[in-house]
């Protein structure tokens, strides 16, 4: 199927738009996670954790967060001094290290699993078909955009 040519202008915009809409939930989000001491970031990472069936390993993560690897080793050490993971030597693997959620973790990641206020506040103000349309074009943008970029695996979430 031959795609229709678009205009780079109206792309651009649209694109934009979309980065300023991003931002601004961002930052709303960031302000409610302050409260139970994560960030953004933080929060995705006790997301994949917990939701990689046994022990994640950081280069699991940075796949599944969009990141590079030496960030998410980065994040995972401050993680691991603020008592939110542990990272371990695999015993069968010598070389490869796995990442388990601490009991406080778990506990952070309820807190922020739970509080969505600004999420659902922003969203609040579309229908509940154009939030389901919106969902619908957003799975569409990312898997194209996946596409160019190569990346091939499955996001947990949504």
């Amino acid at each position: 199927m031959r795609r229709k040519k678009v205009d780079s202008h109206e792309a651009f915009e649209i694109w934009a738009l979309l980065h300023q809409c991003r931002d601004t939930i961002a930052r709303a989000r960031e302000r409610e996670l302050r409260e139970i001491g994560v960030s953004m970031v933080q929060a995705g990472l006790l997301f994949v954790v917990n939701e990689i069936d046994g022990p994640a390993t950081p280069a699991e993560i940075s796949r599944r967060l969009l990141r590079e690897p030496h960030t998410v080793n980065v994040l995972l050490k401050q993680m691991e001094r603020k008592g939110l993971v542990n990272r371990t030597k695999d015993l069968e693997r010598k070389n490869w290290v796995r990442v388990e959620l601490t009991e406080k973790g778990k506990e952070t990641y309820d807190k922020a699993r739970d509080k969505k206020e600004a999420i659902c506040e922003v969203m609040a103000c579309l229908s509940d078909e154009e939030r389901s349309c919106l969902r619908e074009f957003l799975h569409r943008l990312r898997g194209e955009g996946l596409k160019i970029l190569g990346v091939k695996h499955e996001f947990l979430f949504p």
